[in-house]
């Protein structure tokens, strides 16, 4: 067997590795979307329990990377408490931190139907949350890449993985029906 030979079937060989680990890659970020939309079917359930309550519709789960078990739950409820604090995230936030008896949620992954507000997400990169799926973005206040993007912002010494638009189709009509029923009923 000539050089040439030799060269060619070391190229056929690289050719080889190189699509069987873009195929194990394509296989293992489909897998990733069936999780993320599982939980984001979850964080789904939460908002509709908020617009049950009348309140803007928002959803939140935090999952523990390592178990795969939801940490807490959450879903809005400033109207309902009064409380400027009561937005979905900051009480899932506080429930998986009591849960874990830690500040840390590093080895967790948020799941939102909606893009976090400046405060949410700040207590996201707070809480060292690494990864973050977000369901519909929010142009007048997302602080995830609408208006700003707190949680990838390069200044911080913590940034998040930021995962967009798993099922936003059926997050953003959530939304669009609470605020079409919530203008219908003001008259």
């Amino acid at each position: 067997m000539g050089n040439e030979e030799k060269h060619l079937r070391r190229i056929a060989a690289k050719k080889a590795k190189l699509e069987a680990a873009e195929k194990a890659a394509a296989k293992a970020a489909a897998e990733q979307l069936k999780l993320d939309e599982k939980y984001m079917k979850e964080a789904l359930r939460q908002a509709k329990k908020a617009y049950a309550l009348k309140e803007v519709p928002i959803g939140c789960v935090l999952v523990d990377n390592e178990t795969g078990k939801v940490l807490s739950r959450g879903y809005n409820r400033r109207n309902t408490d009064h409380l400027a604090l009561g937005h979905a995230e900051i009480t899932v936030i506080k429930r998986g931190c009591k849960k874990l008896n830690d500040w840390r949620l590093d080895h967790c992954t948020l799941y939102v139907t909606l893009e976090p507000c400046q405060m949410c997400a700040g207590a996201i990169v707070q809480a060292r949350v690494p990864r973050v799926v977000i369901g519909a973005m929010n142009a007048k206040a997302g602080c995830a890449g609408s208006i700003f993007n707190l949680l990838e912002e390069p200044k911080f010494n913590h940034r998040c993985e930021v995962v967009r638009g798993v099922l936003g189709e059926e997050c953003s009509e959530m939304m669009s029906e609470f605020f079409k029923e919530l203008r219908e009923n003001r008259g």
